[in-house]
């Protein structure tokens, strides 16, 4: 019997795994089943044309999700070649201002200020209050792992090995910025797998262990080999016109093959082995060999049964507010050169903070290749992501007045264009003990489908683009 292949959810998972699908298997017949009116998940990218006051006017690019990836995320270098969007990719160099200039926001000092990027300004410098010399000890310190212990929450790890004010800061804005989520809450085993890895390899040091560990190995070959060598010195890269291009670029790829189909509008309210019942379709049902789920893991157990498989309800789901804005003068007089910054945890605890601020990208220094030649001269857009572990969220004006306060300007221009966007449960938290539940999940998966049901997408696959399309090139090479 051919293969029928369901794919649940049509976000940048759903729609890279039918994609590979259809290559391993051309002969298979793949449904796509996506809940709503849209295919690409939190992927959203927007052009819109903005004028000041002036007459200037500009067409930018906005993105009201995830915006860039790393040049080591193999699989999307051979998705953009396989998609022939090569020409269209834009990077990022790591010798940029927006590679080198990161920043954080130090309520030390109340405002934002340049990581260290030399021993001397890690002594002299502001970040010298929350213990950044302190690093190079870190060669002398011993191993200072509890015995037994299998796993730990990131803030915890960091605070073994560098202290309460770097894991308080620094550990805390860097999840902050990645998952929207308390470090203390992070499974280190899950969000860090490297780190735990390297302290064992260095016998408790860190520092130690970054020479003697082996991560992964990956090889290259082809055309893809070339792309790499391109693109592997610099920071970050994108597209022209977003990282829509992808999920857009796969929504035309599938609709060409007449093996596949993407149904909008459509929920799986049920599977009886592999048989799946369908709410919003001309169909009722879709009798599958196969069954992909990229939807996220709470939802897929209100579609098998609440206790169909374990742990499916074990992590909590970060959700975001995005704020994306256009100010009518040039970058130069907002903020300083570079990437953006990040917002540490509220010293006084999250209940304490009046807008909810996560962390800003300065859109306009990494990406201005996105808008029309010129429009950074007299345009400014940066993004700011709010939300995650903070229990309240500002409105549109306190957070430009914290803006306001975090540059230390006297006043802070109105913006042009003003787009937010609430990302309800957009980013899975992997609590402590993550690793091993999920070990357990996909055992019980294998053992009750044999092989015929996998699952992927952010909750079990991991949150970054190159993460979902890892994991979606993977599906299907043991059917």
């Amino acid at each position: 019997m051919s293969r029928r292949i369901a794919v649940l959810g049509g976000g940048l998972s759903g729609l890279s795994a039918a994609f590979h699908l259809s290559r391993r298997f051309p002969d298979a017949l793949i449904r796509v089943f996506e809940q709503s009116d849209r295919v690409g998940g939190w992927v959203s990218s927007e052009r819109v044309e903005v004028q000041n006051e002036r007459g200037d006017s500009a067409s930018m690019l906005l993105e009201h999700g995830p915006r860039t990836i790393k040049p080591s995320a193999i699989s999307i270098l051979e998705l953009t070649q396989l998609l022939g969007l090569r020409s269209s990719v834009i990077a990022v160099p790591e010798s940029s201002e927006a590679s080198k200039n990161k920043f954080v926001y130090l309520p030390q000092t109340g405002r934002i200020e340049a990581l260290p990027t030399s021993i001397s300004s890690a002594i002299m410098g502001p970040f010298r209050s929350i213990g950044f010399p302190g690093f190079p000890m870190e060669l002398f310190k011993k191993s200072n792992r509890p015995k037994g212990v299998e796993d730990e929450s990131l803030h915890d790890f960091v605070q073994r090995r560098f202290g309460d004010k770097i894991a308080n800061t620094l550990a805390s804005a860097v999840m902050h910025g990645i998952y929207a989520a308390d470090a203390r809450k992070l499974s280190v085993r899950a969000v860090f797998p490297s780190g735990w890895g390297i302290e064992d390899a260095g016998d408790g040091s860190l520092i130690w262990g970054m020479p003697r560990y082996q991560g992964p190995s990956v090889e290259i070959d082809g055309e893809l080999a070339e792309m790499y060598t391109l693109l592997h010195k610099m920071a970050v890269f994108s597209y022209k016109n977003g990282l829509g291009s992808l999920t857009e670029g796969l929504r035309d790829n599938l609709a060409q093959n007449p093996n596949v189909s993407v149904h909008l509008n459509t929920t799986v309210t049920s599977i009886d082995d592999t048989r799946l019942t369908l709410s919003g379709s001309t169909d009722k049902e879709f009798d599958a060999t196969h069954v992909v789920s990229s939807i996220p893991l709470p939802k897929l157990e209100s579609v098998l049964g609440q206790g169909a498989l374990p742990h499916l309800t074990a992590n909590s789901a970060s959700s975001v507010t995005v704020f994306n804005f256009v100010f009518p003068v040039p970058p130069s007089e907002l903020h300083p050169p570079g990437f953006g910054y990040l917002v540490p945890r509220p010293t006084d605890g999250y209940e304490s903070s009046s807008t909810g601020m996560l962390g800003v990208t300065f859109d306009s220094c990494t990406l201005s290749m996105q808008d029309s030649p010129g429009a950074i001269n007299n345009f400014t857009k940066l993004t700011v992501m709010a939300g995650g572990p903070f229990p309240r969220v500002a409105n549109t004006d306190d957070v430009l007045e914290e803006l306001r306060q975090h540059f230390g300007l006297k006043e802070m221009p109105k913006p042009v264009l003003t787009r937010v966007h609430h990302l309800k449960d957009c980013i899975p938290t992997p609590h402590v003990g993550h690793v091993e539940r999920l070990k357990e999940l996909k055992d019980a998966v294998s053992e009750k489908w044999g092989g015929r049901f996998e699952l992927m997408g952010a909750g079990a696959s991991g949150v970054s683009v190159g993460n979902c399309v890892d994991a979606a090139k993977a599906v299907g090479q043991n059917w």
